[in-house]
């Protein structure tokens, strides 16, 4: 592949466009919504039947997620590795995104009675976007030259928020007025729940098919190595490589450190945030959507706006300002009670929201040493911390809002984890080496 090549970085770029859709209609805005709905009708009220077990539904949607990146985690430390022997990390993202897009595909059988596939193919779709973002990660330091690391990765996250957007206000429309489009239920009444399965349909399929306008133009570099016992023992060898190298490096080291705990916060307050919005400020399903685009739309300028504030003050103060915002929407989260308020935060929060992700994804690319060829195995620790983080975090927000009753009580907790980021931040030189 060139480097700083345009079509190759739109292509790289269009990934993000591709698998977003997911991030924000399955994980954030449509399913969960439904999901809540379906379950409360199915069996009556929060409390539903998992397996035989009885649990709230919130505590099991959080828990599921958790399970989900756990899952994940094992996969990248079991395939990073290989895909670095094997120079093999598009067909491992060719994988995970065939198991992700298939699986919200079938998420249009999911009723809210059938809780168990339900569950199940929110986990396998997890896992199949949260494992092929890693190896996908893992191209961006092949592709373009360090000085273009910020502007690229925050390129890639505003196509993804734009396709996002523009996927979710199709499927609105769908729901809104499902009875123009034939979605009738039995009764020869509107049925704006089959229109929301038809939904996860969409996502799916636009998952599927942008994909591969990245694996048409993204380039492995084979290494004829074989897949046998042998390239299982290299790939955890090249892994072990790669974390001793991160130990000897105090950079990354401390930078992930800081990572894992901004990122506990940040993933689960955004996964969780629409269950937060209905349950403890009272929002409408018509409301919360409006929530969702307000904060990818902001996110769009958020991601450009830090990238540029990294790239001209420097990377440490532009991760700073972003954490202590993040901070003070936790506190705000526990207060607010009405819904003006609210929005006003969810502006901030997209704001935030898309510089965080971008210029973390961006400083950690910096930090990888040159000409390495296991990109896929650094980035595994990048995404491993995030992931781990996400377990962690949302398994916490799941078990306070259990014990209290409250999930303000889980958000409030939320902000303690970006009070330990910060402070490792700042004792952190954020100076990228390239040794």
């Amino acid at each position: 592949m060139k480097i700083n090549d345009k079509k190759t970085i739109n292509a790289w770029c269009s990934y993000d466009l591709a698998n977003s859709v997911y991030n924000l209609i399955i994980t954030t805005a449509i399913f969960p919504i439904y999901y809540t709905n379906a379950t409360e009708a199915a069996f009556g009220g929060s409390t539903v039947k998992f397996f035989g077990l009885s649990i709230d539904n919130s505590v099991l949607y959080s828990y599921a997620i958790s399970f989900s990146f756990l899952i994940s985690v094992i996969f990248y430390l079991t395939l990073s590795g290989i895909a670095d022997y094997r120079g093999s990390k598009k067909a491992f993202m060719r994988l995970f995104t065939y198991l992700g897009s298939f699986s919200c595909i079938s998420l249009y059988f999911f009723t809210g009675a059938n809780i168990e596939l339900g569950i199940a193919l929110a986990i396998l779709a997890s896992v199949g976007y949260a494992s092929s973002v890693v190896f996908y990660n893992g191209f961006l330091p092949e592709i373009v030259t360090e000085d273009k690391f910020d502007s690229v990765s925050a390129k890639g996250f505003s196509m993804g928020y734009i396709g996002s957007v523009f996927l979710l206000v199709i499927c609105l429309v769908l729901v809104s007025v499902p009875e123009t489009f034939g979605f009738i239920d039995s009764n020869g009444e509107p049925s704006a729940g089959a229109a929301t399965q038809f939904s996860f349909l969409l996502v799916g399929l636009w998952w599927f098919g942008f994909s591969h306008i990245a694996f048409k133009a993204l380039q492995d570099k084979p290494t004829g190595n074989p897949i046998n016992k042998e390239a299982i023992n290299k790939g955890f060898n090249e892994l072990k490589s790669v974390l001793n190298q991160i130990k000897d490096q105090p950079i990354i080291k401390n930078f992930l450190s800081s990572f894992f705990f901004y990122s506990m916060g940040v993933q689960t307050v955004m996964l969780l945030a629409p269950l937060f919005a209905a349950s403890e400020v009272g929002m409408e399903s018509s409301e919360l959507i409006i929530v969702i685009l307000l904060i990818q739309l902001v996110a769009i300028g958020g991601a450009t706006l830090f990238a540029k504030v990294a790239e001209k003050k420097g990377i440490k103060l532009s991760i700073s300002v972003m954490v202590i915002i993040w901070m003070g929407i936790c506190v705000a989260s526990f207060l607010i009670k009405d819904k003006v308020p609210f929005y006003i935060m969810a502006g901030v929060l997209g704001l935030v929201m898309g510089g965080i992700q971008s210029v973390s994804r961006s400083t950690y690319a910096k930090f990888i040493p040159k000409n390495t060829m296991d990109n896929a195995s650094y980035f595994s620790f990048y995404d491993v911390s995030e992931k781990v983080a996400i377990v962690l975090g949302t398994f916490s927000y799941g078990l306070i809002d259990q014990i209290s009753g409250s999930m303000r009580n889980s958000v409030l907790i939320m902000g303690l984890f970006f009070v330990i980021a910060l402070i490792i931040l700042q004792l952190t030189k954020m100076k990228p080496t390239k040794d």
